[in-house]
This record gives C-alpha cells, structure tokens and sequence, in this order.
C-alpha cells in the first residue's frame, strides 16, 4: 500500500504539473489511479513474498513482511487518497505552484527552493488540517459528501464489494477497464491538442 500510495501521488504530481504548462492543460485525476492499481494491487499480493523481517530492538512491534495479505478494499481507498493528494485534489496541479511561477516570470523576482517547497507544502496540507479540525461538522456528516465523491465511491464498491461477488472473484473486468484506461491516456498524450482526450 505504500509502495503503491507514494508512487500514485509522486506520478500524479509530476504528470499534472508536466501538463499544466500547455495551453490547454491536461488534468489526470486520481480515478485513473483507482482504477489502474487494483490489479496492480492484486499482482503485487500474489507475487510478493511473505517472508516476515524483524527490525532489531523494537521486539514484536519491528516485525513487518513486503506481502501482509491480500489486497483489500482499505488499502485501495488509501492508495487513492494518496493519488488524489498527488492530483491537488482533482484539479490538476498544486494552487500555490502559480504563485512561484508568478514571482519568478512576472516580477523577476526570485525564490529559494526551500522558500517554495515550504509554500506549496503548506497550502496542500492546510486543507487537511481545516478537515481534521472541523471533521465532526464537515467530513462526519453523511449529508456533507462532496458529489464528486460519489463516483469514486460507487467504483470502490462495484470493483471490490463482496456485493458482485461474480466479478469480486472472477476478475472478468479487470482486464478489459485496465487496457480502456491505459489506451485513453496513451491518446491522450500523443495527440497534439487536448481535443482528443475530451471526446473519451
């Protein structure tokens, strides 16, 4: 889960700033991820070997293995938030990215490295600290779901509810919405508009 989790995000991040610089900016948002890391999930759980390493001095707490089951549900929800943290969100690149890119084109000024990290960082994370802080008003409520939501939602529990228990087992779409997914983004990044990519 974290191998998958961090990889989502770092890609996410780099593809949608990578595109955001076109005139007509290509979003990549995180259901591209959900949908390409189920099988690769599910691979990784039955290739991984299930050999237990034990970190010396933290006891029975040090005790860790790369394949501690099979992929679930939970993991795949948590990798998808990682890719959606990646994806600022569902809107391409991070806000704060146009600030430094403000400073440096339009007022020839210039920023450390660290000095814009920082900036970016912190308008990222301040969302999920308004999140946590007011998590009993905001996220708690089942009337408060952000529409968008629910696409994601319904997709987590069509592809592994124990509700289809047909597909659940058999797989029979894993395949086909993989390569679906994968032709469209090839697409995507071959055609010299984004005029392509609308249509799919």
């Amino acid at each position: 889960m974290w191998f998958l989790g961090l990889l989502s995000c770092c890609l996410l991040s780099f593809l949608n700033q990578f595109f955001a610089y076109r005139a007509q900016s290509l979003v990549i948002t995180q259901i591209t991820i959900q949908v390409a890391t189920l099988p690769i999930g599910r691979f990784m759980a039955a290739v991984l070997p299930t050999t237990k390493f034990r970190l010396p001095g933290f006891g029975d707490r040090g005790e860790f293995s790369f394949n501690p089951g099979p992929f679930n549900m939970k993991e795949h929800v948590l990798i998808s938030i990682f890719a959606n943290a990646g994806a600022a969100f569902g809107s391409g690149s991070a806000y704060a990215v146009s600030i430094v890119n403000i400073i440096k084109a339009f007022y020839g000024r210039s920023i450390s490295f660290f000095a814009g990290w920082l900036l970016i960082i912190t308008t990222q994370v301040l969302g999920y600290g308004w999140a946590g802080l007011l998590r009993k008003y905001v996220v708690e409520p089942a009337h408060m779901w952000w529409p968008s939501t629910l696409v994601q939602v319904s997709l987590f529990r069509y592809r592994v509810s124990s509700l289809f228990p047909y597909v659940y087992t058999n797989q029979m779409f894993d395949l086909p919405i993989t390569l679906f997914t994968c032709a469209g983004v090839i697409r995507c990044l071959r055609s010299k508009t984004t005029r392509g990519c609308t249509r799919w």
